[in-house]
């Protein structure tokens, strides 16, 4: 993979800023049902995993080069699976494009795109999020989350 991969995926997912469910709490709408096919899922899913692999995937398809994501709407199951690089959050080598993972307890997850690392603050951009910064939100939004809150990171490159 290049580092183009994990940018052009993090360029994509903050052009789709602000897409939101249809209605609020439903896991559903016309883009959000976009997110969710592309992991092989009908509408009501949580979507966050669904939202990095469709991302992923359009940036992977704009390169021409293959998604390198499990096709999985399942955060866990990502992580635990993946042939890809990944990050302790006590890494100094977290960059723009990486995907958080963050675990909780019964096995889900939530996960996301890395915008940037300032200190101990990561500023992310991530769909089913809300105000709140709730992993069963309804919207693609840009949070700020302590380092301390995530279980590692996943490079693209």
């Amino acid at each position: 993979m290049s580092e183009t991969l994990a940018i052009k995926s993090l360029e994509i997912a903050l052009a789709q800023e602000g897409v939101s469910e249809e209605p609020k709490g439903s896991n559903s709408g016309p883009v959000v049902n976009q997110y969710l096919k592309s992991v092989g899922l009908g509408k009501g899913y949580p979507w966050c995993m669904a939202f990095v692999y469709w991302c992923v995937g359009k940036a992977a398809n704009m390169l021409e080069v293959k998604n390198p994501l499990v096709k999985t709407g399942g955060v866990m199951l990502q992580w635990n699976t993946t042939n890809l690089r990944k990050l302790p959050k006590t890494s100094k080598g977290i960059k723009p494009g990486d995907i958080f993972i963050m675990e909780f307890p019964g096995g889900t997850g939530h996960t996301g795109f890395v915008e940037k690392v300032e200190g101990k603050v990561v500023y992310t951009i991530e769909g089913n999020t809300n105000d709140d910064g709730s992993r069963e939100g309804y919207e693609v939004a840009r949070r700020e989350r302590p380092l301390s809150s995530f279980k590692g990171f996943i490079q693209l490159s």
